[in-house]
């Protein structure tokens, strides 16, 4: 029966945490720099809205680093659990990043604190502002530690096998093995443009509704201004993440562009289908593209899906999660440069509704990108848990009762989403900023009355 089949209820089962997390994940990683740039201008500029955007956002991050906590540790609970047979062949070679990253989170959490406690301690704000860098570093490197384990699964170095056993460990090579550079430079810029558009649509809603006030308005330029500058690092990453598919992983690139013989010159394939025979249909073909991307030459010969074995070619469909995780980074590229052009051109209307509505979309958008690009990262892999060493079948559990842990997760991440929703919404729905700003900043809400 299904529920019997522990493989497969084991990779249902992180499948769901990593889905659930990896948004809670991502925004921890990305807020703290909008918050310390949001805190920054609003010193430079003595603007008060600006430092205020700043508090708000601190507040909501430590609601949702919240439930990150909860569901990373489910995560560190699985991989035991569910991948004893990974976690005793390699558990000794990635046990460093493992604790740095737990290290690099307390690192985060102290100054967060201190952070959070000290607004309007010091004489100088800038002395507060400095408190935010640690918080950028902690989470930064809490993204870096445990991508490096996602990057040694990919591409696996460190150590020698004896007879089954590991040995000649070495952790250092084992965490910047060749997969690290891009996969960690992907996953910091992706976390950075989605906290931005995340940020965006909120304030594109509000202006949407509620006719947002002056607040509303900075905040929009200055979270679609930080879109603009991440979608480009994004896109960089992308094709430096896509040149390094070329060069070790050619399956799983073969795969996202249903490139089947080695061929120079090879096209690049976005969406369409395969028929019977794997022969692609309805698509767009952009000539020779696949070839520049993968080695910035555009008659580059580029290794086809044929070439690797029949049992180790990953799943075709993840096609359709690379071409979409790409359109929206395009998408998210795109709408941002609009609106900052709109805004320049000052016969232009920047907050006008179909262009709000298409921010206001680009949150969403942003974050089911990230979904797509580690569905894409991750079954791209299959069929090794490790590649080229164990698959995951190998690797996983014998146990019987995943299909109950599987329930009961179910019931953990509902709970914790619903609460982080309706915990978010009476923070600032029942304190709206404008309210906050008069209270707060009594004398610049006067001087704005009467410069109206």
């Amino acid at each position: 029966m299904f529920f019997e089949d522990s493989v497969m209820m084991s990779r249902l089962l992180t499948s769901l945490t990593l889905i659930f997390h990896v948004i809670f994940a991502t925004v921890g990683v990305g807020i703290p720099i909008m918050i310390s740039i949001a805190e920054f201008i609003g010193i430079k500029k003595n603007d008060r809205h600006l430092q205020l955007l700043a508090r708000r956002w601190t507040r909501g991050m430590t609601v949702t680093i919240a439930v990150g906590v909860v569901t990373g540790t489910a995560i560190g609970l699985q991989l035991s659990l569910l991948w004893p047979n990974f976690m005793r062949l390699a558990g000794n070679v990635i046990a460093l990043p493992l604790f740095m990253e737990v290290f690099a989170f307390f690192f985060e959490a102290i100054f967060l604190g201190i952070y959070l406690y000290t607004w309007d301690r010091f004489k100088k704000p800038i002395y507060h502002w400095f408190l935010s860098i640690p918080i950028i570093i902690g989470s930064t490197l809490s993204a870096f530690f445990i991508t490096t384990v996602n990057s040694f699964m990919n591409t696996p170095r460190g150590f020698e096998m004896d007879g089954g056993n590991v040995t000649n460990i070495n952790p250092l090579e084992a965490m910047f093995n060749p997969a690290t550079p891009t996969k960690v430079f992907h996953v910091v810029a992706s976390a950075y443009l989605t906290s931005a558009a995340i940020l965006a649509t909120i304030a594109a809603i509000i202006i949407l509704f509620r006719k947002g006030s002056e607040y509303h308005t900075k905040a929009l330029k200055l979270t679609v201004t930080a879109t603009f500058i991440f979608a480009i690092m994004t896109a960089i990453a992308g094709d430096l993440s896509a040149k390094f598919l070329a060069e070790h992983q050619p399956e799983k690139l073969a795969a996202g562009e249903w490139h089947f013989e080695t061929e120079v010159g090879a096209d690049l394939i976005l969406f369409g289908s395969l028929n019977e025979e794997n022969e692609v249909e309805n698509a767009i073909r952009i000539p020779k593209a696949l070839s520049f991307l993968a080695y910035g030459d555009f008659n580059a010969e580029v290794e086809g899906l044929n070439e690797t074995p029949a049992d180790e070619q990953p799943p075709l469909w993840i096609h359709y999660m690379f071409d979409l995780m790409v359109s929206i980074g395009f998408y998210m590229l795109g709408i941002s440069a609009l609106y900052l052009l709109f805004w320049k051109v000052k016969k232009w209307n920047e907050e006008n509704k179909w262009l709000l509505w298409a921010i206001a979309a680009g949150g969403p958008l942003s974050m089911l990108a990230i979904e797509f690009g580690w569905i894409f990262a991750e079954e791209g892999r299959q069929p090794w848990i490790l590649r080229g060493i164990m698959t995951v079948a190998e690797g996983a559990t014998t146990s019987d009762h995943v299909g109950l842990m599987f329930i009961l997760f179910i019931g953990l991440y509902t709970v914790l989403g619903a609460g982080c929703l309706v915990v978010l919404r009476k923070m600032f729905k029942d304190h709206p900023a404008e309210a906050e700003f008069e209270s707060r900043y009594p004398e610049a809400a006067a001087t704005k009355e009467v410069d109206e």
